[in-house]
């Protein structure tokens, strides 16, 4: 089993998405008089934030990179753990279409827990605040994102992704030549969902439902009484068809049951 081939790209597809949601941050400058004079985008990268610090410290030389600007932020990925709290059976599968109209088998998806972190180093307090202020009335404590899982078979899901915690720390010692940063670290767990591969099947669409009724628990000696049936209208529709459903009651006097193996009542 294991050696087939297969890539969803869902751990990347989460990683893109949990950045997305801080990459429309601003802050603002005013006067005196409250007139903003100034607007600024907050630019987001991902990776650690030691490797920004040390961007910071870095002077403007001939020799040597530009020292990095201020107000910045970082985000980046520090763990992924199995989620047991949030299990399925590990033998249920689903069945759908894929984008060529093929049904196709799916095996339920194995929950994870992917951990972030979002790093803000500013300057000034004011500017932390007010990216701070942006980003945590939307986690109560958890925010809902929709991500396309899986494409091939149209497979969206609603991935909550959590707040767990805010630490803040001010490096602003040393001697004049040392730049100051503020550096808030808001820590976050989104609750993906990873699928594997996805399998061909020979079985059809479910076009007849049939379920009997006892007139008791004990069906080893309690006597059917009605049968329901439901079938789709048209007889022939697929999955994405507009279609309706036909119902059907059946009312029985008799002790027959109705057996699976050979499709009929004896």
């Amino acid at each position: 089993m294991l050696g087939t081939y297969f890539y969803h790209e869902i751990i990347r597809k989460t990683i893109v998405s949990f950045g997305t949601l801080f990459n429309q941050i601003h802050i603002r400058h005013q006067d005196s008089n409250d007139t903003s004079i100034s607007d600024i985008r907050v630019p987001l990268a991902y990776g650690p934030t030691q490797k920004f610090l040390a961007r910071i410290d870095q002077q403007p030389e001939l020799n040597k990179p530009i020292a990095m600007t201020l107000p910045r932020m970082s985000f980046e990925m520090t763990s992924i753990q199995y989620d047991s709290t949030r299990k399925a059976n590990i033998t249920q599968t689903f069945k759908t279409l894929d984008s060529g109209g093929n049904l196709k088998k799916v095996f339920m998806p194995v929950p994870y827990n992917i951990g972030f972190e979002l790093s803000i180093l500013t300057k000034l307090n004011d500017d932390a605040l007010q990216i701070v202020e942006q980003i945590l009335p939307f986690f109560q404590p958890s925010f809902n994102l929709t991500i396309d899982l899986v494409d091939s078979i149209g497979e969206k899901r609603d991935i909550p992704i959590t707040l767990n915690n805010i630490s803040f720390q001010d490096d602003y010692e040393g001697d004049f030549s040392t730049r100051r940063a503020l550096i808030y670290t808001l820590g976050f767990t989104a609750k993906t969902y990873l699928f594997g591969p996805i399998s061909d099947t020979t079985d059809g669409l479910i076009r007849k439902v049939q379920v009997d009724i006892y007139a008791g628990t004990d069906t080893a000696i309690a006597k059917r009484e009605m049968r329901y049936t439901v079938t789709p209208d048209p007889i022939d529709a697929n999955a994405d068809d507009n279609f309706g459903f036909n119902e059907e009651w059946s009312f029985f006097d008799d002790s027959k049951n109705y057996s699976p193996t050979q499709q009929k009542d004896i």
